[in-house]
């Protein structure tokens, strides 16, 4: 029996929440799955991200193949990172260090995302306005020529 870590959709129409399970990879998509290991919502902003991160490394170590967005998943969360170096033939302290290491790299880049995304906005908000303060010219100008149209 082939083991796979995926998604099981669950929710309403267009409200979609995901369960992250260990399947037999014969079953259907909904269908029996052997246990659930996390919870993926992605309609929060940002979006939310739940695994039993030791149920989730056993399930690797014994063989189960992660679907791509689970892999994905077990990726941000730093849960495959984590297998790597627990195969590797470091000391417990090495790995602990090793991990905040990695999640302080990786807040570091999520905080320069969200700088990167706040000033994307601010450039389109501060074009909208030179926009409208070009019609506006634009609107006052046509009005003049109007006015000194109907003068002749």
């Amino acid at each position: 029996m082939a083991v796979k870590l995926r998604l099981r959709r669950m929710g309403k129409k267009r409200q979609p929440i995901y369960k992250v399970v260990a399947a037999d990879e014969r079953s259907p998509r909904d269908g029996k799955f052997i246990e659930a290991i996390g919870l993926y919502n992605p309609i929060t902003n940002p979006a939310t991200v739940e695994i039993q991160e030791e149920r989730a490394l056993y399930w690797l170590g014994v063989g189960a193949q992660p679907t791509q967005t689970v892999k994905n998943l077990l990726s941000k969360k730093g849960i495959l990172y984590k297998k790597e170096l627990l195969g590797s033939s470091l000391k417990e302290e090495e790995i602990a260090v090793k991990l905040d290491e990695w999640s302080k790299h990786q807040e570091s880049k999520l905080a320069s995302k969200v700088v990167k995304k706040a000033e994307v906005k601010a450039e389109k908000v501060e074009e909208k306005k030179i926009e409208e303060n070009v019609s506006e010219a634009e609107g006052t100008v046509s009005e003049d020529v109007k006015e000194e149209e109907k003068a002749d």
